[in-house]
């Protein structure tokens, strides 16, 4: 079975948390270390990229295009 895959472009992202609240599945969490710019990114385990369900919400609410769905690789 294919996997979905979530990339989150960590310079990108300005820790809006947008996404940490579209997603059903509560997946995506904020950082606890600052990028580059002073923000703390959203982030996304391993284990939780498991039990994404490849839904893509995270990256239509996302106001900075800092994240990726890839459905099934």
């Amino acid at each position: 079975m294919a996997k979905n895959k979530i990339e989150i472009n960590e310079l990108r992202c300005k820790g809006c948390a947008l996404c940490t609240v579209a997603c059903p599945q509560g997946l995506i969490k904020m950082s606890t270390e600052l990028n580059k710019q002073g923000f703390l990114p959203a982030m996304i385990t391993a284990e939780d990229m498991e039990r994404c369900s490849g839904c893509t919400l995270c990256a239509q609410v996302c106001p900075d295009v800092a994240i990726e769905v890839y459905r099934g690789v």
